[in-house]
Order: structure tokens, then C-alpha cells, then sequence
């Protein structure tokens, strides 16, 4: 029996023989300092009736796109590929290029840079980086915000002086779940909504709240939020595999996302599970009926809170 699959439209992977993710430090993130790879996501995402997934890059390093196409031309799973490039680097046009050359080059469909972590809250105001957004737009690329709360309004600036570029906010832009507190958060994602070329991905949130103790009430305020800035046809939803695992299995995920959205109409709740991804990243990420992927699972390749809100991507 088929259904309508989900789009899962943002998890990360990684292996630690490969390089280390210097990200993950000290006792709170231990439980995902270990290799995390598509045999391992799988099962619960075929458990979960996910058909097709953007995989997300971990770290600021040239080497590391070429190895997420690489896996992605390998398993139909991953439909698209978001990855890093220096935006700052006069060359980026040739090396979108180069990258779309390469083996699972017709899979990148985005780009990001771990913003969160610029100590300058108008880093992407800058003429080089600016530049550089452009030359992403002219590529017909997406690019994704890796942002907190106090960097919005500088990504709100972008969108309004690129008009042509497909900006996609990650993770809500990180808003304090675990306190309660909804301002001054709740205006600026408003005013980046209000920009008609921006979305939104419903993820990242359980590990926003207290990892232990959250509950929908908790995460209610903040998807509400983006519920009535973005609509349902600019809102994605996304795992944040594994780093997700530190407060939720993957199921769980799910299954809160589909909770916090159960108001919506059938229509609606198809493009936050499947459609706006489509939308914002290319008909790669349409859906697929569930059980449509062919491929068996492949072989392994080697057989709490403030710190995440910080550092966890």
C-alpha cells in the first residue's frame, strides 16, 4: 500500500574517520559524537513514510560538498544536497559549476554558511558577501539561513535587496523554547516573512526546549508563529537528523511536526510535508508515493541546551 511520502528537507550526516565535527564538545552533545550515516537514517525514515530528503552540510570546508554529492548520487533517498561555498570568494560562479560537473552535481540544490557563528550580526550585508548571494540567485541555487534571533534583520535586508533569491530560514532562526520568551524574535521573523521570496523549515525546535522536559505546549507559540508569518506554502518541514536525537527520536520528530500542524487542511498540510520543499528547491524534491524507492538500503560505511543553541547546526 502507497501513500503520499514526506519530504524530510533537512538532515545532516557525517563520519568521524573522515574529519572530526568540531562543533559537537563537551558532555551534552557526547551522544552524537559518533558516525551518523544514510544506512543508519534509513530505517526509521522509511518507518516514518519519508521518500525523499535534502541532506545539509556540517562544516565551513570545500571538501565536504563534494562528498554529501557523491553520497547523494548514491541513494535516491537524499533528492537534494544544500552545501558550502566560500561567498566571499570572487570565483564562486566557476565553483557551482565545477560542483554541478561532479558525480550527484544535479542534486545541489542549495547553499548555506554557519552564520549563527559570524560575531558580526550584518555579516550578510557585507558588499563581498552580498556579491556573492547574487551570484547564487543568477545560479538559480537557494540559499539557507543558519541564523539567530539578532542576525533576522540583516537577513531581512538580503531578501528585500535580492529579490531574486530563494532564502530559506533554518530551524525558526533558533527562537528561546526553552524559556518561553517569544519576543523580539516573534517581530523579526515576522518582518522576514513579510518578503515574498523567503520560507521557512518546522525544525530544530526540540532542541531549542528543554530536552528533557519539552512538550507541544512548549513548541506551540513558536510554530504558530511562522504558521501565520510564512502559510503552509512557505513552510518545510525538516528532521535536523540526528542532532535531533538529543531530544527526540526521529518518529517523535514527526510525529510533533504533524501534532503541531494537525489544524490545517489536507492541502496545507501536503506543502509543509512535501510540496514547499518542491517549490523552493526544485521539482527534484517533489514527493514520491511511499514505498516507490526502489533501492535497498545501503551497506554502513564503518560497521544541553544553550551550548546546542549556540553550536548545533
Amino acid at each position: 500500500m502507497t501513500g503520499p511520502g514526506i519530504v524530510d528537507a533537512h538532515h545532516h550526516l557525517w563520519d568521524l574517520a573522515v574529519r572530526d565535527q568540531e562543533w559537537i564538545t563537551g558532555e551534552a552533545l557526547a551522544p552524537i559524537h559518533r558516525d551518523f550515516s544514510l544506512a543508519d537514517l534509513h530505517l526509521p525514515a522509511s518507518r516514518a513514510g519519508v521518500t525523499a530528503t535534502v541532506l545539509v552540510q556540517t562544516v565551513c570546508l570545500p571538501q565536504e560538498t563534494p562528498e554529501m554529492l557523491a553520497l547523494a548520487a548514491s541513494d535516491d533517498l537524499v533528492a537534494g544536497v544544500i552545501g558550502w561555498t566560500d561567498l566571499t570568494d570572487r570565483g564562486i560562479a566557476d565553483t557551482i559549476a565545477r560542483l554541478r560537473e561532479l558525480p550527484g552535481g544535479r542534486k545541489l540544490v542549495g547553499l548555506r554558511h554557519q552564520v549563527q557563528s559570524e560575531p558580526d550580526p550584518e555579516w550578510l550585508l557585507r558588499p563581498d558577501v552580498l556579491r556573492g548571494l547574487a551570484t547564487v540567485a543568477a545560479s538559480g541555487l537557494a540559499y539557507d539561513l543558519l541564523v539567530l534571533p539578532h542576525q533576522l534583520p540583516a537577513a531581512t535586508e538580503v531578501a528585500t535587496r535580492l529579490p531574486e533569491l530563494s532564502l530559506v530560514l533554518d530551524h525558526l532562526a533558533k527562537p528561546p523554547a526553552a524559556t518561553g520568551e517569544t519576543e523580539p524574535w516573534a517581530t523579526a521573523v515576522r518582518a522576514l516573512a513579510s518578503r515574498p521570496n523567503t520560507f521557512c523549515k518546522l525544525s530544530g525546535l526540540v532542541t531549542e526546549a528543554d530536552w528533557q522536559h519539552w512538550t507541544l505546549t512548549d513548541l506551540r507559540p513558536y510554530s504558530d508563529t511562522v504558521l501565520a508569518a510564512f502559510g503552509p506554502e512557505r513552510l518545510m518541514f525538516g528532521s535536523d537528523w540526528p542532532v535531533c536525537t538529543l531530544a527526540a527520536s526521529y518518529q517523535e520528530v514527526v510525529d510533533t511536526a504533524r501534532a503541531l500542524t494537525a489544524g490545517l487542511s489536507t492541502a496545507e498540510q501536503h506543502a509543509v510535508f512535501a510540496g514547499t520543499a518542491a517549490v523552493a528547491y526544485g521539482p527534484a524534491l517533489a514527493a514520491r508515493p511511499t514505498g516507490s524507492d526502489p533501492r535497498p538500503p545501503p551497506k554502513s560505511a564503518r560497521a544541553r541546551r544553550t551550548q546546542c543553541r549556540d553550536e548545533c547546526i
